[in-house]
């Protein structure tokens, strides 16, 4: 589960307001591990606990997370992320590093396919904080307005 936390990390320079980096990647590590918990759990026929397991886990990876990445890390990643997924080949790795922090990380499209709605990239992300990597993966689309979202 850890591996996906990371994935909503790229949403962060949008999400702006007054949350902290805490509050920000708690709320985000617990949508998304909650989400993931429930597909896991709806095969077994107890996705109630799986969801309610993928909440607490993801809220305790997620603040973890979000609190070792600052302002200027979050900004270089979503460039980083956004630019690679617009303009990079499949197996290009886009990379950022904030020599501020020392964290860096990259982003690398694995697949490119087709929808009604635009184009999607599925892709893998690794962090770098402090010595310690961490990778992601999963599937973002082009929006209307040229950014890539995340699918959860």
């Amino acid at each position: 589960m850890k591996k996906l936390m990371l994935v909503g990390l790229v949403t962060l320079p949008l999400l702006g307001g007054c949350a902290t980096k805490m509050q920000t990647g708690t709320a985000l590590g617990a949508l998304t591990g909650g989400a993931l918990a429930y597909g896991l759990g709806k095969d077994s026929g107890n996705k109630e606990l799986w969801t309610v397991l993928g909440l607490g886990l993801g809220a305790m990876v997620g603040s973890n997370i979000g609190q070792q990445l600052d302002e200027r890390d979050r900004i270089l990643m979503g460039q980083t992320f956004n630019h690679t997924m617009e303009k990079a080949p499949i197996n290009a790795t886009g990379q950022w590093q904030n020599p501020d922090t020392g964290h860096g990380g990259s982003v690398t499209p694995t697949r490119t396919f087709d929808t009604s709605t635009g184009p999607c990239r599925e892709f893998t992300q690794t962090v770098s904080i402090g010595g310690h990597m961490e990778e992601a993966y999963g599937t973002a689309c082009r929006q209307a307005d040229g950014s890539w979202k995340i699918k959860q």
